[in-house]
């Protein structure tokens, strides 16, 4: 693929694939190619990860792969599962979903679900984000897979195939028991696939909520994780304690675009758990500063379209286009897209069609996906032959 640039006021374009990108705001930094950068840090944690999502970066560790006892943050992944199920059609926000004797049966943090008792899904995910409520994790659990140990079977194959290799789940609520455990490295990669679902994050992130609202016995819920009042910018995600496992928080923060996410679990002293996370954030947000490279949805390359309605499609980065940089190391960083040259119709919106390549003195940062803007339907044969002629009268 040819490959030619230019300068003009420090910055370097790109052209590819027939496709020039000029954007005088990619001249903004860089990352150094070094290893990670000195810690001084220091946390009463058995175990922390602090992770940047975008680029899968560990900004601070300490015995990252340790087995720990996850508590209730293992109800990241019943909400992770959940959402995938939702995702993929199996089951729905609305569906009504009836307590069995198990779910009645369970012990701890709770909404106090009752033998037959039907209660919407929106709700029982909301109780687990919330008030994380173990019956209600069960009750989930059998209306997602059928069953409560099919169920479990899915947590560890979702995290198989995230590549989790210190992670093993013997039930959904994170009750102590033998061979139930998680590293913080794994968990924070949990919580870095829990961030594609929107819905889910905006589920933790809520301070309060009420369930039968309309019934004789309504019930306010109060959300757990104190960060949420305590620390700007915290959308997620979840607290868990028991005396095997003491304190221990999945938590993420987004603030000036760059979001962090960070896991703590064997806090010895009562809230540690939120007051160790937020001493992570504060390294993390001191030292690292997120640059972007683009507009969010702003075009930046047109694609001929075969045979549709439209003759070309725009294509928008996906998400926020940018790279995390550590402050005061600021470098030239240049960026180029790579599309393809046409695209037969139908197009889908969102269907990736390139990617926007960022790179600094020639080493590779980050790429990321660039998609169709709107769909473009395929036209009709007499719209086709139309546009046949009106190209020939034009040429004439």
């Amino acid at each position: 693929m040819k490959r030619s640039g230019k300068e003009s006021g420090g910055c370097r374009w790109w052209r590819r694939a027939g496709v020039l990108l000029v954007l005088g705001s990619l001249c903004i930094g860089a990352v150094p190619s070094g290893a990670m950068a000195e810690v001084n840090l220091e946390t009463s944690a058995k175990s922390a990860v602090l992770l940047e999502p975008e680029s899968g970066k560990i900004l601070f560790e300490k015995n990252a792969h340790a087995h720990v006892a996850p508590a209730s943050v293992t109800k990241l992944m019943t909400l992770l599962v959940a959402f995938d199920a939702i995702d993929q059609g199996k089951v729905g926000l609305q569906d009504k979903v009836v307590t069995s004797q198990r779910a009645f049966e369970m012990g701890g943090s709770q909404i106090y679900l009752e033998p037959g008792e039907e209660m919407g899904m929106q709700d029982l995910l909301m109780s687990i984000a919330v008030q994380s409520a173990n019956d209600a994790c069960v009750a989930v659990a059998e209306h997602v897979s059928g069953s409560y140990e099919g169920f479990v079977d899915e947590m560890n194959k979702k995290a198989a195939s995230l590549g989790l290799k210190n992670t093993h789940f013997v039930n959904p609520h994170g009750l102590p028991a033998e061979d139930h455990y998680t590293s913080a490295y794994d968990m924070a990669i949990i919580a870095k696939e829990a961030l594609k679902y929107p819905k889910l994050r905006e589920m933790a992130a809520t301070r309060h909520y009420k369930i039968r609202g309309d019934s004789a016995k309504p019930m306010l819920l109060d959300n757990h994780n104190k960060l949420l009042w305590w620390y700007a910018g915290t959308d997620g995600f979840k607290t868990g304690w028991t005396s095997e496992a003491n304190f221990c928080l999945a938590s993420t923060v987004e603030r000036d675009r760059l979001r962090l996410v960070a896991t703590v679990f064997g806090v010895p002293e009562m809230r540690g758990h939120f007051k160790e996370s937020m001493k992570l954030f504060n390294y993390g947000f001191s030292k690292y500063r997120f640059f972007p490279v683009a507009e969010k949805q702003h075009p930046l390359a047109q694609v001929k379209v075969a045979k549709g309605e439209k003759d070309t499609v725009a294509v928008v980065p996906l998400g926020t286009p940018g790279v995390m940089v550590e402050r005061g190391k600021d470098k030239n960083i240049e960026a180029y897209t790579e599309v393809v040259d046409s695209v037969n119709a139908p197009v889908e919106a969102g269907q990736k069609l390139g990617e926007l390549v960022v790179v600094q003195q020639g080493q590779e940062m980050r790429r990321v996906d660039l998609v169709a803007q709107e769909a473009v339907r395929k036209d009709t044969l007499g719209g086709q032959m139309e546009k046949i002629w009106q190209r020939m009268y034009a040429v004439q």
